[in-house]
């Protein structure tokens, strides 16, 4: 592995870069020059090389399949890159299969968190002074570890108490736990950030919005769980990437930072609106593709209503999103109508299968 040729950025180590938030953040940080980047990541189903194929030749980038709980392997990339930071992506991310398959979520969410969280405070402990007052570990959290909130409740705060409804939310609370810990007791220069849901090109269809965008465009069902009042904060993905860029720039050591898009909507709104942009850029003749919303049965311990209280960041780094819900919703949507390879390749197992044959042996 070599060093990067631009020696005056500063060097990321970047954890789940590939898949959606991740991909979006190293492909800002490439684009916008923010810094040098390496990418590590297992490349589970929810990750994509092909979001980083812009990136095949930029000798500034590298990617390295791999595993957080791979202490050695982290380890050696730490000493071999020097880097200036390390942020954490990598994570289980998604309420339904934590459900189904708690296991996995500790595995990554608490324990690949411990892991990296070791290596990190070994490799800062070696440093010089002066890279050793510089360096930060970013950790990557969620909104839903505060619980859930009645329609009248304000909004979470950094101080508003944890209350995980699920084993995924429980095991990034866990994780967040740990990052803080390491802060108070070893001194490590940790941040966290806790975002609202996220939304944007590249993600993986299995969340609400990129599902209910394919499955309409094939006439497919569009479920919506239980009454579809359930309320959820709206982050478009790369406003996000650029709060995560200034927490990391300018963020205090120690501190928590909530990042939210400030545009609470019902899911039955979110997938009326997207049926309204479709019927506006995909239509079909004497047909809406509302009528394909059907209601189902709610699932376990589904939280009624997040909302973010972002003037934390807002106040002290100045950070404000960029797109609201009708703006980012529309290039969302546009995203994935000019990107029907990018789907295609996800649900015929195309994806999958040149996972096996490039990196299956390495």
């Amino acid at each position: 592995m070599s060093k990067f040729q631009t020696s005056n950025l500063p060097t990321l180590l970047v954890t789940g870069g590939a898949g959606f938030i991740g991909a979006n953040f190293v492909l800002k940080a490439r684009k916008e020059k923010w810094a040098n980047i390496i990418n590590l990541d297992k490349l589970t189903y929810a990750s994509n090389l092909q979001n980083l194929a812009e990136l095949e030749d930029d000798p500034n980038y590298n990617f390295v399949q791999g595993d957080i709980n791979n202490s050695e392997l982290v380890s050696y990339l730490l000493d071999q890159y020097q880097p200036d930071a390390v942020i954490n992506f990598a994570a289980e991310t998604h309420v339904d299969r934590s459900i189904v398959s708690p296991e996995n979520f500790i595995k990554t969410n608490v324990v690949g968190t411990f892991q990296l969280l070791e290596a990190s405070k070994a490799y800062w402990q070696k440093l010089p002074l002066s890279k050793k007052e510089n360096f930060r570990f970013l950790h990557i959290s969620t909104d839903e570890v505060y619980g859930s909130l009645s329609l009248t409740d304000p909004a979470f705060r950094e101080d508003t108490p944890y209350q995980p409804n699920s084993p995924y939310a429980a095991s990034k609370a866990g994780a967040d736990h740990l990052v803080r810990s390491y802060y108070h007791t070893y001194n490590l220069p940790t941040l966290t950030t806790n975002c609202s849901n996220n939304y944007g090109p590249l993600q993986f269809p299995e969340k609400l919005i990129p599902l209910m965008i394919l499955n309409a465009l094939n006439g497919k069902p569009l479920p919506i769980y239980g009454d579809g009042q359930n309320i959820r904060d709206w982050l478009y993905v790369g406003d996000h990437c650029d709060a995560i860029h200034l927490v990391l720039k300018e963020g205090k050591s120690g501190e928590t930072y909530n990042i939210g898009g400030i545009n609470e909507q019902t899911n039955s709104v979110v997938v009326e609106k997207i049926c309204s942009i479709l019927d506006e850029l995909a239509p079909k003749e004497n047909f809406q593709h509302s009528s394909l919303i059907t209601f189902i049965k709610d699932r376990p311990g589904h939280d009624r209503r997040y909302a973010i209280d972002c003037s934390k960041i807002s106040k002290e780094l100045g950070w404000k999103p960029k797109e609201n819900f009708e703006s980012g919703l529309l290039k969302t949507v546009q995203w994935y109508l000019n990107n029907s390879a990018w789907v295609d390749s996800i649900f015929t197992g195309a994806y999958q299968n040149w996972i096996k044959q490039n990196y299956e042996t390495r």
